[in-house]
């Protein structure tokens, strides 16, 4: 039976030579740790952000294509009104997030005593079983229980592999692990979302689906070759897991990442007609205005990393600071196109700079509820998703125009920014540090 670092027990990690066994003392007792070159290990990491790359582009292809799937599914309803028919079909978004929602803390609760790896692998089987049921399956209420269904493993994956990506990187540079596990997610809206989508409107939105679907099974590959297997938590039980919802450092920093990112989607959801309708762009140049925005999520995703790893606090507010002058200088000037490619880049890496930032927190303040915690953080992100788009609807359709919801996000971050310093005042108040108080758990590489 192979010995594994107990949770929280002081430990350092190795030197990364690829294959020797390096001998570490952890309470007393000496055991043999596996380690990895530097190039292996950033293979690994790669692994894990295609992961997060086939994530982003299922999440998000359908935005593109709602006319396409709503004239196909919903033919009868789509001849009436093509707008009901498309407000319907975004449904499929909708019963995606709920699906991450619901799957990410019930699967990370019940998994965290299985081995990391073999739940990874079973995990990305499942992204590549939803996501080729979506494709293939031929009613509109089919493939919205298949776009639930592909949602459940969300969170889960995403929290574990944030896990596996720290214990890679070593300490000092969690919030590195976890940027690198999220790049997947934010190159996805550069690169991934775009030619799907543009797949999916020259061959079919079923060809787009499959073709993310094989994304997915090229990541079951790259995790099974690449990935050094790790074991999970022994001692973990659904019940212990469930303790990080006891923790009020863990809602506050929940509630914290909804926030931001409801400030964000608020924006993301009406950027097509903000382009349009109010900046006065052409259709055509819609797809650029996205990328742009990628571009900022991939920009604000890097270096939120690092400044995670410096001072994770500090961090979070100076990400909540540039999203309030983003959002500000977004409405104030989005009619010209410097004005709006500008902010909607600084948008971006706004919003994205803050995730690393909230996941990394989530570490600090979990106790023993790791893989719970990273996990129920993209169930809190999804929770913001539909958060934003409600309330900037609200005021679109209350008649208050297409800047309206950039203003909704601007307020939102008021909360966002109490949240955190009602985090940092309790910590305070308890006598805790604002430094990060727990690295992620040192585990054998190669040990089942």
């Amino acid at each position: 039976m192979p010995l594994q670092w107990k949770s929280g027990s002081s430990s350092t990690y190795p030197p990364m030579l690829d294959g020797e066994c390096v001998p570490r003392e952890s309470n007393g007792v000496v055991i043999q740790v596996k380690t990895l070159t530097p190039a292996r290990t950033r293979l690994a990491l790669l692994a894990l952000a295609l992961g997060g790359f086939g994530i982003g582009s299922t999440e998000f292809v359908v935005l593109g294509l709602l006319p396409n799937i709503a004239h196909d599914l919903l033919p009868q309803l789509y001849a009436r009104s093509p707008e009901i028919a498309n407000a319907q079909a975004g449904w499929l978004a909708s019963a995606y997030a709920l699906g991450v929602v619901v799957g990410a803390p019930t699967i990370a609760a019940f998994a965290a005593r299985f081995p990391r790896k073999k739940l990874l692998l079973v995990l990305a089987a499942a992204f590549t079983i939803g996501t080729m049921l979506s494709a293939v399956l031929p009613t509109f209420g089919l493939v919205l229980a298949a776009r639930f269904l592909a949602g459940l493993p969300h969170g889960a994956y995403f929290g574990i592999a944030s896990l596996v990506a720290a214990s890679l990187m070593g300490p000092g540079k969690r919030g590195a692990g976890v940027a690198y596990v999220l790049s997947g997610l934010t190159i996805a809206n550069v690169i991934g979302v775009p030619a799907i989508t543009f797949l999916g409107q020259q061959a079919g939105w079923r060809v787009a689906y499959l073709a993310v679907a094989v994304i997915f099974g090229l990541t079951f590959v790259a995790l099974a070759v690449l990935v050094p297997t790790q074991p999970g938590d022994a001692s973990a039980t659904m019940k212990r897991e469930l303790t990080a919802f006891g923790r009020s450092q863990v809602w506050l920093t929940l509630l914290t990442g909804a926030i931001g990112f409801g400030g964000f989607f608020c924006v993301y959801t009406f950027i097509s007609p903000i382009s349009t309708d109010v900046a006065g762009l052409p259709a055509s140049l819609v797809p650029i205005v996205l990328v742009v925005v990628g571009l900022g999520m991939t920009t604000g995703n890097l270096i939120g990393g690092r400044a995670a790893d410096a001072n994770v606090v500090r961090s979070i507010f100076f990400f909540f600071a540039l999203f309030i002058v983003s959002l500000t200088g977004l409405a104030l000037t989005v009619q010209s196109l410097p004005g709006l490619v500008t902010f909607v880049f600084l948008v971006g890496v706004a919003a994205a700079g803050i995730s690393p930032a909230i996941q990394t927190r989530l570490m600090d303040v979990a106790g023993d509820s790791q893989t719970l915690a990273a996990a129920a953080n993209h169930s809190a992100l999804n929770i913001g998703n539909s958060l934003g788009a409600f309330l900037g609807g609200l005021t679109v359709a209350a008649g208050f125009g297409y800047v309206s919801p950039v203003w909704v996000g601007l307020m939102l971050c008021v909360p966002g920014v109490a949240l955190v310093t009602w985090s940092v005042l309790l910590q305070r108040s308890r006598g805790g540090s604002l430094a990060s108080r727990r690295e992620s758990p040192v585990v054998p590489l190669g040990a089942e």
